[in-house]
């Protein structure tokens, strides 16, 4: 593997599994504060967007298919515009925003970008594997490294967060089932106790715990449901596992069991805006999600947008 590395002029790297389990789980955003904030609000025609990310402050950050571009939404105006604006060829999956303010983007052809959500600028282009065969999709970040999941391969990609180091190639082994010709590893979070990952295999609708050592993959039983078909993106709030099932146009919320072997489906959230949502992000007391249209004309007239539920 080969990579394409701009240093970053600053960075403060935030290490080690605990507080990176801290951080995943930890409230953010004032539930009372957003009540009045709009729960629906526009994306550019023809957008294509797949990933949205939230960080500390009330911003979203979604990714375009169409050019890789990134949109900056503010949660309280519903007001936005383009940060990033890509390019013709790139495109930008799933996206998280880092403490630091880099944006980690998938970029779905073997490469992963990141981005200054403050300038604009694109800062570091990894090249994980080859550009094609390879569909790289989403990422978490966890201790030093950001993880990329391959749709189309069973391995994932761990990358130095903001420092030197050599891109890690984890391949997925143990109870991990890779279907042919299919959408594999999707959505991607930290295991509560931050020493490991859960993978959520689209087809056929698994969910996974993931050893950060050895890529041991552990099916995670599912109580309540028999599977979690269509499961896109993921989001953990403690315990509580939100996957959302894109063309089922629902979320569905369980509680994980302490080593998050086992999770018990709790209930579902539909709404009537839901147009095949793909990822979702949380602020205050509210999941964030964009339709990604799959079933509609994926034109440069088509409207798209991004909405919320409360949790």
């Amino acid at each position: 593997m080969t990579r394409n590395h701009r240093h970053p002029s600053r960075r403060a790297l935030l290490g080690g599994a605990a507080l990176a389990a801290l951080a995943l789980s930890a409230p953010v955003g004032t539930a009372n504060a957003a009540t009045a904030w709009p729960t629906e609000f526009p994306l550019p025609d023809g957008f294509l967007p797949e990933g949205i990310t939230i960080g500390s402050k009330p911003y979203a950050y979604m990714g375009s298919r169409a050019n890789g571009a990134v949109y900056r939404t503010d949660l309280r105006t519903g007001e936005g515009g383009i940060l990033y604006p890509g390019a013709t060829g790139l495109v930008a999956l799933g996206l998280k925003l880092d403490h630091d303010g880099l944006l980690y983007i998938a970029g779905s052809t073997g490469v992963a970008r990141v981005v200054d959500s403050r300038t604009g600028e694109l800062v570091t282009t990894y090249q994980l594997t080859d550009a094609t065969g390879h569909f790289i999709n989403d990422v978490i970040l966890l201790g030093d490294r950001a993880w990329f999941t391959d749709s189309s391969d069973s391995v994932l990609y761990g990358v130095p967060r903001g420092c030197e180091g050599e891109i890690r190639a984890l391949p997925l082994t143990g109870d991990w089932v890779q279907t042919p010709d299919a959408i594999n590893a999707n959505g991607i979070v930290g295991t509560p106790d931050g020493r490991g990952l859960i993978v959520v295999s689209s087809t056929p609708g698994r969910l996974y715990n993931v050893d950060l050592t050895t890529g041991y993959a552990t099916g995670i039983a599912l109580t309540g449901a028999a599977d979690v078909a269509g499961g896109d993106g993921l989001v953990r709030i403690g315990r509580t596992l939100y996957v959302v099932q894109n063309r089922l146009n629902l979320i569905s919320v369980f509680d994980l069991d302490a080593d998050a072997h086992s999770a018990t489906l709790l209930r579902t959230i539909t709404d009537p805006r839901f147009d095949i949502p793909t990822t979702a992000a949380r602020w205050g007391d509210r999941l964030y999600l964009v339709n990604a249209r799959f079933s509609s004309p994926q034109l440069p007239e088509t409207t798209f947008n991004a909405v919320a539920v409360s949790i």
